[in-house]
């Protein structure tokens, strides 16, 4: 029997893309593996129908049924060892709750709280900067052996109404306000990309933002599912993003585009594989400080830059 692999990552939606590679490789090097995930159950549908996870154990931990359920899961699997790709206190408890012989993680450095190396029987340094390449490197350090990039989504599906031709897509929010571009904007961009390309602004959402997407002009709403955003990307002709979950959808299903940055580090958390343009104003600050206001370096990027930078990608020009 194959060595019993446990991934875990939780969530957000791009955090779980960004680990989709590094278990991926984890799969590929041990023959014979059987590989599980442990992710809550709102980013599950990422996972759906991928060729190297066996097992996707679903961890909702604000309810007692749903973390019974999982660590009873987890225990009857006699997991071999576990991953932390995630560095934090809950997500290393998870590993070793699990009941795995060895808890493997980043050392201190590379964790995001501290004191989650305390549950790990084995710390791993890693010295990559963009966190796609660290957790592959955390995997090599595992034992894994690197082949190739790969990001297994699953297709998505159609939901609401979209453009019958060409059209960008843009997903406006983002987990906190101050990475966010100002939503008025949006409607200048859908402007100029009419008037210059002919195409449309297609603006994606969930339910909650619908009436938020609703008020801006010039451009068309979209509300749907994760299952349905991925849909919607795989059909767009190109995107636009700020430092978001869709945004690194688009960039994994190598899809072109314009990213706009502010408070976040686009060498470690830009959109990875060099298909979409980052902007970002040359004073902005690296702080990662979930403010309500949108930062002032996100309002220095202009409607018209974005518009240079998809006339860019659409003629064929890489980021």
């Amino acid at each position: 029997m194959g060595e019993r692999i446990l991934a875990v990552r939780l969530g957000a939606m791009g955090d779980v893309i960004h680990a989709l590679p590094a278990v991926a490789s984890l799969k590929s090097s041990f023959a014979g593996s059987r590989v599980a995930w442990v992710v809550e159950p709102r980013w599950a549908v990422l996972l759906a129908g991928n060729p190297y996870v066996d097992e996707v154990v679903e961890l909702n931990r604000r309810k007692w049924s749903s973390v019974r359920a999982a660590w009873r899961r987890l225990r009857a699997m006699q997991i071999d060892w576990a991953v932390d790709f995630q560095g934090l206190i809950k997500s290393a408890l998870v590993a070793r709750a699990s009941g795995a012989r060895r808890v493997r993680g980043y050392d201190r450095a590379g964790v995001r709280e501290g004191a989650a190396v305390w549950f790990y029987t084995e710390a791993h340094p890693v010295e990559a900067r963009h966190v796609v390449d660290r957790h592959l490197e955390l995997a090599a350090r595992c034992g894994a052996r690197v082949r190739e990039i790969v990001f297994p989504l699953p297709e998505g599906t159609m939901e609401g109404e979209l453009p019958e031709g060409e059209f960008v897509l843009a997903s406006p929010f983002a987990g906190w306000p101050s990475k966010e571009w100002p939503l008025e904007r949006y409607g200048e961009l859908a402007r100029i990309l009419r008037r210059r390309f002919g195409m449309p602004l297609v603006l994606n959402g969930h339910p909650a933002v619908k009436a938020a997407l609703g008020k801006v002009e010039d451009a068309a709403p979209h509300v749907s599912s994760i299952s349905g955003l991925i849909g919607a990307t795989r059909r767009a002709r190109a995107v636009v993003g700020v430092d978001s979950g869709p945004l690194h959808l688009a960039a994994a299903l190598g899809k072109p585009g314009v990213a706009m940055y502010g408070p976040t580090d686009p060498l470690r958390n830009g959109p990875y594989g060099g298909t979409i343009r980052v902007l970002r104003a040359r004073d902005a600050v690296t702080s990662y400080k979930r403010r309500e206001e949108t930062d002032a370096s996100m309002m220095a990027i202009t409607p018209e830059a974005v518009a240079a930078g998809l006339e860019q990608c659409l003629s064929g020009r890489r980021a």
